[in-house]
């Protein structure tokens, strides 16, 4: 074999060296790529799970959020709104054109174009609800974020508010103004009409245990707010003998028959002195209210759902049936001339509503004007019964 012949094959050679060299390099780059391609695309994976568990977090904290909220690009579609803006407005907008009541879209618009914030009340629906409107910019692209809050119930409280300040100053007022008068009358009286003396000092006496039934009702009132303490076991046909015992003397001046049903029967978890205050309260009314000659009864009796049941029935003047669903506010009276004249301070009625409320119970009225009113309290039962009495 001559020497050409042999440097050929030497070339032939080395070159596929170079191939298997090359193609060894090739393969391994390869699997490099691949592993990177892999890496990649796990972490893309990651990255599109990441998002979307940030976009549920986000919905759902949205979802659950008592506002309206409402994001809008900036060509003023939705882009995002929550279930309780589709609440608080009745529908989905569309976008801003679909804003309605029409004051929330002007705030919205003003927002979008001059990239400040701003806000409004508005009041809508019937009933009347009240909304109010924060719309801010989201980024600098046009976009507006709106956010809707439901302020009906904090407006309501803020009235009850002002009402319960304007209504307990004008009743201390009243018995506060006639106790100076009586005093200043009394102490002329002293020396020019002897004889006029008891005739004021018992006007005196009156007034001054009005304003102090007043008081002693509004500090019932504030601490009630607080809740009852529900440690005791207590039993209601106890309490409700006790009262009735109580009543009998002003029942007989007054010329009430009363009379009282309580066997033995499931005792409650609660408080006896707040749950003793409500059977006095309802007592207080019925006697208050019921013409010499009728007839006031209290009782008490398991229920069907398994609760005890208060009731005390009169056979007084009655509730107008448009006048039943304000009973229970705090000095509403239906008749304030006669409640004036029995020394009546209107929130009897309140004082049983949160102490039921206190006790996991309710209260019930049924009516008719002219021939008397049954209250019944329905409260949870607390153990089996007892033959009678604690």
């Amino acid at each position: 074999m001559d020497a050409t012949v042999l440097a050929v094959i030497a070339a032939f050679a080395v070159a596929a060296s170079v191939i298997v060299v090359e193609r060894r390099r090739a393969e391994v780059r390869l699997r490099d790529a691949a592993d990177a391609l892999a890496v990649a695309r796990d972490e893309l994976d990651r990255v599109r799970r990441t998002t979307a568990d940030a976009r549920e977090i986000r919905d759902l904290i949205l979802s659950s959020m008592q506002d309206g909220v409402v994001l809008l690009d900036a060509s003023g579609t939705t882009a995002y709104a929550n279930a309780a803006l589709e609440r608080l407005l009745g529908a989905r907008p569309t976008g801003t054109s679909g804003l309605f009541p029409l004051a929330i879209r002007e705030v919205a618009e003003r927002a979008a174009a001059d990239g400040a914030a701003g806000s409004a009340v508005v009041e809508t629906g019937t009933p009347a609800r009240w909304l109010r409107v924060h719309a801010s910019p989201a980024g600098d692209q046009g976009s507006v974020l709106l956010v809707v809050r439901d302020e009906t119930d904090a407006r309501r409280l803020d009235a009850i508010r002002r009402d319960f300040v304007a209504n307990a100053s004008h009743e201390l007022k009243t018995p506060a103004a006639s106790i100076r008068a009586a005093a200043e009358t009394l102490r002329r009286s002293a020396e020019d009409d002897p004889g006029a003396v008891p005739r004021f000092a018992g006007q005196l006496e009156r007034e001054a245990v009005r304003l102090s039934r007043i008081v002693a009702d509004l500090l019932d009132l504030s601490r009630l707010e607080s809740g009852s303490d529900l440690a005791e076991r207590v039993h209601l046909d106890a309490i409700v003998r006790e009262e009735v015992q109580r009543f009998e003397d002003r029942a007989a001046d007054a010329g009430v028959h009363l009379e009282v049903d309580a066997p033995g029967t499931a005792a409650v978890r609660g408080s006896a002195r707040d749950l003793s205050l409500l059977v006095r309260n309802l007592l207080d009314n019925a006697i208050r209210y019921t013409a010499p000659g009728g007839s006031v009864s209290a009782s008490i009796a398991p229920d069907v759902d398994g609760s005890a049941v208060i009731a005390i029935r009169d056979t007084g003047v009655g509730i107008p049936q448009r006048e039943l669903s304000r009973i229970f506010e705090r000095f509403y009276r239906v008749d304030r001339a006669r409640a004036r004249e029995t020394g009546g301070t209107g929130l009897g009625l309140a004082i049983v509503k949160h102490v039921a409320e206190n006790h996991g119970g309710g209260v019930t009225v049924e009516s008719e004007l002219g021939a008397g009113t049954t209250v019944e309290v329905r409260l949870p039962r607390d153990g089996g019964d007892h033959p009678g009495g604690p």
